[in-house]
């Protein structure tokens, strides 16, 4: 089996239970097989007190055995360091991490540094050593923002969005706290 084919994407709107369903496929990967383990890599960064305060609530709801490494851009950088063939790395969440890069809280957005770290995404997950659940947020079925930027990002998350679900088994959209799962059609 190609690697890709273990990778899953977990899709959403806020509060849908996305987190959740990841800790659910956390913990049933762990307990398939003795010897296995969990990565989280976290791209939240906490620039306000209500961010840290939902970041302190991941982390004490988090399952017992789940490591956390915290990388809100080099997320290429962090899978290659923390992949294993008996690691599941879950990625939470890739909207937060497009966010970091196009829409940081200091500094100006790094649109071309982005494009790269997501053609070397596309480029790594195929001959990656562990499985990959990402977490992303579906935002694309509301009203059309107002603004150009906001508009832009929408669109962006919805192509990268698409992106990862081309490199997945499985994908998974999240309504209610509920999970439909579907695997992802072949490409031809």
């Amino acid at each position: 089996m190609q690697a890709a084919a273990r990778h899953q994407l977990v899709v959403g709107g806020q509060r849908s239970g996305k987190s959740r369903q990841a800790e659910r496929l956390a913990l049933a990967w762990l307990r398939e097989q003795p010897g296995r383990s969990v990565t989280l890599i976290a791209t939240a960064e906490a620039h306000d007190a209500e961010m840290r305060e939902r970041i302190a609530r991941h982390r004490a709801e988090r399952p017992a055995g789940v490591e956390t490494v915290e990388e809100p851009l080099q997320l290429c950088a962090a899978l290659r360091a923390q992949a294993a063939p008996q690691r599941l790395l879950v990625v939470d969440c890739l909207t937060l991490w497009l966010a970091n890069w196009l829409m940081p809280m200091h500094g100006a957005a790094r649109r071309e540094a982005w494009l790269e770290e997501c053609a070397a995404l596309d480029a790594l997950l195929p001959q990656l050593a562990s499985s990959v659940v990402f977490v992303s947020n579906e935002v694309g079925w509301g009203v059309m923002p107002m603004g150009r930027e906001v508009r832009a990002y929408v669109d962006d998350l919805g192509r990268l969005n698409q992106q990862i679900a081309r490199r997945c088994a499985t994908l998974t959209l999240m309504v209610a706290g509920q999970a439909w799962s579907r695997p992802v059609e072949e490409k031809g």
